[in-house]
């Protein structure tokens, strides 16, 4: 019989939502809107690395709530590095598109710190 022990990772996991954006990254459900489609190209750097960064990540930084539309939403704010060592910061929110979750990206850029 093998027990596996796991440790309580020592930053909150908020409701599961690192594990689910890691899933829908790595599935490739993520979509960029134009806005960080153009920060992406302007930086030189790939989606491929974005779903690196977000792979990488090892917490969510903050959630930020905001109001668009008269409803209100989650945004998270995750950093993380590429396979490359280059840092990169993502906000996104989870949705729900024709049935499925999916990670839509807002900002995704390099950092300088």
């Amino acid at each position: 019989m093998c027990l596996i022990q796991r440790e309580s990772p020592s930053y909150n996991y908020l409701d599961g939502h690192p594990i689910r954006i890691k899933r829908l990254a790595i599935a490739r459900r993520i979509v960029l809107t134009r806005k960080a489609k153009e920060e992406v190209s302007s930086s030189r750097f790939i989606s491929d690395e974005v779903i690196e960064s977000i792979v990488n990540a090892p917490r969510i930084e903050k959630t930020l709530r905001s109001s668009a539309a008269g409803r209100s939403e989650r945004l998270y704010v995750l950093k993380g590095k590429t396979f490359g060592n280059l840092l990169v910061y993502t906000k996104g929110k989870i949705v729900r598109d024709a049935g499925e979750e999916m990670f839509y990206i807002l900002i995704s850029s390099k950092r300088a710190t």
